[in-house]
């Protein structure tokens, strides 16, 4: 049984960071991803990781965030930096298998955790 947990998140003020973590089990998948999602607004992919290790960022978060993954512990990690309070939202990982288009896009993906709150203040 496939299993996706995340942690890490909590409450920090603007220009803080925080260090997202994504444990994922019971299988094999080539891309991961951190989507983030607040209050009225649509799912959104914010930084993908792919088989080779190379990452892909959403223009938002470039230089500010940082994904990365140990494959011995089979866990992901989203370091965030420089936080701002439009950061401030529920923080979901994902994984799949094959990526046809945008590894950053929801309908990509299929298999997801149930998310970390992370609230920026300013």
């Amino acid at each position: 049984q496939v299993q996706v947990v995340e942690s890490g998140g909590g409450s920090v003020q603007a220009g803080g960071s925080l260090r997202l973590s994504c444990a994922v089990s019971g299988g094999t998948f080539s891309t991961y991803c951190w989507f983030r999602q607040a209050p009225g607004n649509q799912r959104e992919g914010v930084a993908a990781i792919h088989s080779d290790g190379s990452a892909s960022y959403a223009d938002s978060v470039k230089g500010r965030f940082t994904f990365s993954k140990d494959n011995a512990e089979g866990t992901l990690y989203l370091q965030m930096n420089s936080l701002k309070p439009e950061d401030t939202a529920m923080y979901y990982c994902a994984a799949e298998k094959t990526i046809y288009t945008n590894p950053l896009s929801v309908s990509e993906y299929h298999v997801w955790g149930q998310g970390t709150q992370v609230t920026v203040s300013s």
